[in-house]
């Protein structure tokens, strides 16, 4: 059984790396009120694919809590019923949630993607927790495999109240932390679960934790500079998107400057690492550093090319956990004087 939950555990990171992944692509593409309700899309469990099964027919058969669309406008069906010629207000009621009631297939289904990769790190997760309390785990280990499943529990809630505010941007910056912040817990579960041996180090706990606490500062702010972007492209249209940092707030300075405390950091580990037992990690720290950087130049330089920004945040999130599993790994380790 310790076999199994192992297993649960990496199936449960590379899910939730998954869903990272997916929801970078939704930033991406715009996709983030793909569906407009929650947690079914348009009132489906399987959503729609064409505008036509969103517009009123009559003679159908409706199921209550299914969604149309009418004079740009969500109504939701009261209850079951099949509809006669003509609308009836009396058989639907408003979508009060918001006013959203936009229909684009493409951002309906990258939306679902990430809402049904989201549903399945959550099974993984709770067969996590059971496979826990089966196992002979400390039951400090088994607590915190508890905690991870509330933790996806409350990011599911953070991500309806992320649609129902039609993407406020302070809302999308908490939900990327709470995903960053399960991310941890499952490898220090990760890290607990495993046979580790004692190896040297000749690194500072506290600069392995600047580095991610660091990442972590990254994360947030970039976040809030790419929704500068957004809702300047929007407002005002500006072409090219990458003038915009050129000539942007603070915080892109801000950003863009951390960003070279944090490659030096990179460096630095490296150099300390690169002869342990965490020399593995010590190179893909570097390489991942070194690709969020380069996506960065591309996004700065180069006006966003296709691809660029959703790389740019699977890398911070990769980078993060990477740090995280170095900063656990250096803490158990056998310190040096070097």
């Amino acid at each position: 059984m310790n076999n199994y939950y192992r297993k649960s555990i990496g199936a449960s990171l590379v899910l939730v790396y998954l869903v990272i992944v997916a929801g970078a692509l939704v930033r991406m593409t715009g996709s983030g009120m793909g569906c407009p309700d929650w947690p079914k899309c348009f009132g489906y469990y399987i959503p729609p694919t064409e505008i036509s099964e969103l517009q009123f027919q009559e003679n159908r058969h409706y199921e209550s809590g299914q969604v149309i669309i009418v004079d740009e406008k969500l109504f939701v069906a009261a209850k079951d019923f099949t509809s006669s010629a003509s609308f009836r207000e009396s058989d639907w009621k408003p979508y009060t949630k918001h006013d959203y009631a936009i229909f684009n297939p493409v951002h309906t289904w990258i939306e679902y993607l990430n809402r049904l990769l989201g549903a399945l790190s959550g099974l993984a997760v709770l067969l996590m927790t059971v496979f826990s309390f089966l196992s002979r785990r400390q039951l400090k280990e088994k607590l915190l495999t508890v905690v991870t499943l509330f933790l996806m529990g409350f990011q599911a809630w953070i991500g309806a109240t992320v649609v129902y505010s039609v993407l406020n941007p302070i809302k999308i910056t908490i939900h990327m932390l709470v995903a960053l912040l399960i991310v941890g817990m499952l490898f220090t579960l990760y890290h607990r679960a495993q046979e580790q041996r004692t190896f040297p180090v000749s690194v500072s706990k506290w600069i392995t934790g600047l580095a991610l606490a660091l990442t972590l500062v990254q994360i947030a702010m970039g976040t809030q500079v790419r929704q500068f972007v957004d809702e300047q492209v929007k407002g005002l249209g500006i072409e090219p998107v990458s003038q915009l940092l050129h000539d942007g707030p603070s915080i892109v300075l801000i950003h863009r400057s951390f960003s070279i405390l944090v490659f030096a950091l990179a460096i630095y580990l490296f150099v300390k690492l690169k002869n342990t037992g965490l020399k593995n990690l010590a190179v893909w720290q570097l390489f991942i550093v070194g690709a969020e950087v380069f996506t960065g130049i591309l996004m700065y330089y180069v006006d966003f090319p296709f691809g660029s920004q959703t790389l740019h945040l699977v890398f911070a999130a990769l980078l993060f956990g990477c740090y995280y599993l170095i900063t656990l790994r250096a803490k158990a380790a056998t310190p040096t004087i070097s």
